[in-house]
């Protein structure tokens, strides 16, 4: 135990609830037949003839159905008498090396007996052209080969800068294709200008590259498979931003505008770009994207294993377990810090040794009157916010919101003899 273990002994955590907060369910029954049914489209698969080279992308993200998804284009695609070779599109993920990227489709289930295409790996790209400002424009050296590259993506709202187009299939092309030399070309102006950037360079690689179509994917609140849609390369600019609306009207949130203290169990690429979705907490890495609730104080207990040791996002939180620190790997973290010219989000906060220490730490310092009525939520993580622990003051606003919620008793804490937490939580979710 640290030092600073006097000055926490003082601290009492107040008691907790499970909530349960409800939100619509709908989504696709039969993800292979919704894929056919939009393959059936004018300009996306009936432009393959046989024996062609289509490059698909597949990027970072823990997408729901990802694998099957991906099976069910190559399969269609092959029955056009298509040659699918898949390409990681992630940017500076991974670690910016081809075998990192590499391995973060295998983690996803993205493996060649699996899908049924084989993985085409490395980080070489071909300059396409340049921006008005002289910003260049690159894609990937494999997809260049193929007669047709086809873009999948989730489309969702982007947790640095707000616009049109966000995160999504421009995102994937630019960004994601562009892999590490391109998506740092596209950070080139900062997030300030990132709509302004993708719309760019999005428009001169669909006009100078051999992009067929992107298939958008739109989830629920319950990161289920709401929608699957479709979009020729000359449609895309027009019709991503009515994806992108759509996925804002389904997004998940925390049910209060303002706390104390927030408390992650996990953060991790494998969550959110930023190990944790700011839309969800109200903690963003720039100035130029808005939302969610005012969190006082912060505190992030763990790192996913699916992450591979990449951490960014830590440096939003204000405080993070040694277990957490200990996992980074600055290898796999640092990269998109240098890629993306935003370094606040790997910086590592005040990190103390377990849990009960982060936890009562954040109650400490959120300059809350009286701790007894502190106002305090903790999640899984931001991908699990169908239910949550409340304290009793979140409870009483919740409590007065009738037949929205399910409000079980207030609990006590319970930690093991390290001060890890055990049930109200980590094993309950």
């Amino acid at each position: 135990m640290g030092n600073y273990a006097e000055l926490l002994e003082s601290v009492s955590l107040p008691k907790v609830a499970r909530i349960r907060q409800t939100f619509s369910d709908e989504h696709l029954r039969d993800i292979p037949k919704a894929i056919r049914q939009a393959l059936k489209r004018s300009g996306t698969l009936d432009r393959i003839q046989t024996g062609e080279k289509v490059a698909l992308s597949v990027g970072s993200r823990g997408i729901d159905n990802l694998q099957l998804i991906v099976r069910t284009l190559v399969t269609e695609f092959n029955k056009r008498g298509a040659v699918v070779t898949i390409i990681p599109a992630m940017g500076s993920h991974g670690g910016a090396t081809a075998q990192g990227q590499r391995e973060i489709l295998h983690r996803l289930g993205i493996v060649p007996e699996v899908v049924g295409a084989e993985i085409v790996s490395n980080m070489d790209v071909n300059l396409i052209g340049l921006l008005p400002d002289g910003i260049p424009v690159y894609l990937s050296e494999d997809a260049l080969k193929a007669d047709h590259i086809v873009l999948l993506n989730r489309i969702k709202p982007h947790t640095a800068f707000r616009g049109p187009i966000e995160s999504g299939l421009l995102k994937m092309l630019a960004i994601g294709l562009g892999k590490q030399k391109g998506a740092e070309a596209c950070h080139a102006r900062g997030f300030e200008y990132m709509a302004q950037t993708l719309v760019e360079m999005g428009s001169l690689l669909v006009e100078k590259s051999k992009v067929m179509f992107g298939l958008g994917i739109v989830e629920n609140a319950y990161d289920q498979t709401y929608s699957i849609t479709a979009i020729p390369a000359e449609h895309l600019m027009g019709e991503e931003p009515k994806l992108l609306m759509q996925a804002k009207s389904l997004m998940p949130s925390l049910p209060v505008n303002q706390l104390d203290v927030l408390i992650i169990d996990e953060i991790g690429k494998d969550i959110s770009g930023d190990g944790m979705d700011p839309n969800i907490t109200g903690r963003y890495p720039t100035p130029y994207a808005h939302g969610g609730p005012e969190v006082t104080k912060m505190a992030l207990l763990d790192l996913t294993e699916r992450s591979h040791g990449n951490a960014n996002g830590i440096g939003t939180a204000d405080f993070v377990t040694r277990r957490l620190v200990e996992k980074m790997d600055l290898e796999q973290t640092y990269p998109n810090a240098l890629t993306s010219t935003v370094t606040g989000p790997v910086k590592i906060p005040l990190t103390l040794d377990s849990d009960f220490d982060v936890i009562r730490a954040a109650v400490k310092t959120c300059n809350a009157f009286d701790q007894s009525m502190i106002r305090l939520i903790r999640i899984k993580n931001t991908l699990h916010i169908g239910e949550f622990w409340a304290s009793e003051s979140v409870v009483e606003e919740l409590s007065k919101r009738k037949g929205e919620f399910e409000i079980g008793k207030l609990e006590d804490w319970v930690f093991d003899d390290v001060g890890n937490s055990v049930g109200k939580g980590r094993d309950s979710h």
